[in-house]
């Protein structure tokens, strides 16, 4: 490498600086074959659940270089969206509907997409180099990559965990065909803390650093279709949207709101939303709402579900009236989760009324939601 280089470096960190990113650093373009191992194992065991386009997308995802043989240099950028307050406490407002802090504003991919292009952009300009841009949907290894750039390591929950900034960091990435000097990677601070595996409560962590994604909440609420399978519906209690638990718990998020400027605030109606309101929600007024928020790629179906959930775990008999309307709506998932949530919120004797004349629905699905909360209530 040469002074040029260096140049460069110090180009990349006052533009990532000047768009609002906490850290840019740089890891060299080459296999991770330790990373693309716990990857093909995690595939192998059947993790990822839903998500096929994990096995699909292999190939490309085990090596930079799959993914683009020209590429030299990866250009690890982080944007610090750590909250202003522990989120953990909104679980106990059972009326309230908790979403996660990451999804409280604008769709992270959108913002830093565009600011990644516009330091692309320059960098291209400036050295003549070919760049591509990446953000989470590319079949990109980012938390390895960040840990081999030295921005953090992955924790025993698999995600980031900055000394700077805790667990709280966006990601993206550029990729050059530029000889960039790489960055020092970053080792492993977990040491024998167990905080983030010990709040899941879900236990989606068969072994530390290993996450089975179909026990996740994250995942249940957000890429699982369908309905929420029964041993997790309690668990999930008002988490409507992600889940922030093994997050929020880690001991080095003390060091987050020290490190940097919060540029994504969360949206004042998303801090602590009532679960009501969401439950007359229709697709209109859905796509309404949440336009330009993550939230809007579940569709109106999976995040109205996820509520009737937090709904009957709420013990708000007021919400009823709202659940009653839902055995109503078109969608089988949303009927079934609706049946759920009545069982928990009705009087025994209410729900069995409304079992004899409401069960004999046309989607197999929602029968048997009827079925077995007749069962347990030997109605």
């Amino acid at each position: 490498m040469n002074q040029g280089s260096d140049k460069l470096k110090a180009f990349l960190l006052k533009e990532a600086r000047a768009e609002g990113f906490s850290e840019c650093r740089i890891a060299r373009a080459e296999d991770m074959p330790k990373a693309a191992q716990a990857l093909a194992e995690g595939i192998a065991r059947g993790h990822f659940g839903e998500m096929a386009w994990m096995a699909e997308t292999f190939e490309r995802r085990s090596s930079p270089l799959k993914l683009w043989p020209e590429a030299r240099s990866v250009i690890m950028l982080a944007m610090n969206y750590g909250p202003e307050e522990d989120p953990r406490p909104l679980l106990a407002q059972k009326d309230r509907a908790n979403i996660s802090v990451y999804a409280r504003n604008r769709d992270y991919h959108d913002v830093i997409k565009g600011k990644l292009k516009q330091i692309a952009g320059k960098l291209a300009a400036r050295s003549g180099a070919e760049v591509k841009v990446f953000v989470d949907t590319a079949p990109v290894m980012e938390k390895p990559l960040a840990e081999k750039a030295g921005i953090g390591w992955q924790g025993k929950h698999t995600n980031l965990v900055s000394r700077q900034f805790g667990s709280w960091l966006f990601l993206g990435s550029i990729f050059t065909t530029l000889e960039l000097e790489p960055d020092a990677s970053e080792r492993d601070h977990c040491g024998s803390c167990r905080a983030c595996l010990d709040i899941c409560p879900t236990n989606a962590f068969p072994a530390p650093y290993t996450l089975d994604a179909r026990r996740c909440i994250s995942y249940l609420t957000i890429e699982h279709h369908g309905v929420i399978p029964l041993e997790f519906r309690t668990a999930m209690g008002n988490r409507i949207y992600g889940c922030d638990d093994c997050l929020a718990a880690c001991p080095w998020n003390k060091f987050a709101a020290q490190s940097a400027e919060i540029k994504l605030i969360a949206r004042d109606d998303l801090k602590a939303p009532l679960l009501a309101d969401f439950l007359a929600l229709d697709d209109t007024a859905f796509r309404a709402l949440f336009s330009g928020s993550p939230i809007k790629r579940i569709g109106r179906n999976r995040f109205v579900r996820n509520c009737l959930i937090a709904a009957g775990n709420s013990g708000d008999e007021t919400l009823a009236a709202r659940c009653r309307l839902l055995l109503e709506d078109e969608s089988p998932a949303v009927r079934s989760m609706a049946v759920w949530a009545l069982a928990r919120l009705l009087p025994g004797r209410e729900f069995a009324a409304l079992a004899r004349t409401r069960s004999h629905d046309s989607e197999e699905i929602v029968r048997r939601e009827w079925k077995r909360e007749e069962e347990t209530l030997c109605i």
